[in-house]
């Protein structure tokens, strides 16, 4: 699925982040709102992993879903 339509349908997207990234909270999803690079950035910070690294996680679960 392209990012748009996550963006889009980002409340329904929620319950598979969290199953693929289950340190991301409803809160911090919320903030997220959908936003790409700020879902990258809080995989970063709550797993301790190089931003590539969380790049590279996001493209790879993109392609899945």
């Amino acid at each position: 699925m392209n990012w748009d339509r996550m963006e889009g349908n980002w409340k329904q997207m929620t319950g598979k982040v969290k199953q693929q990234w289950g340190k991301l909270t409803d809160d911090t999803l919320a903030q997220i709102n959908g936003q790409r690079d700020e879902l990258v950035g809080k995989i970063q910070e709550a797993y301790g992993i190089s931003r590539d690294e969380a790049d590279r996680q996001v493209k790879d679960w993109e392609k899945l879903n």
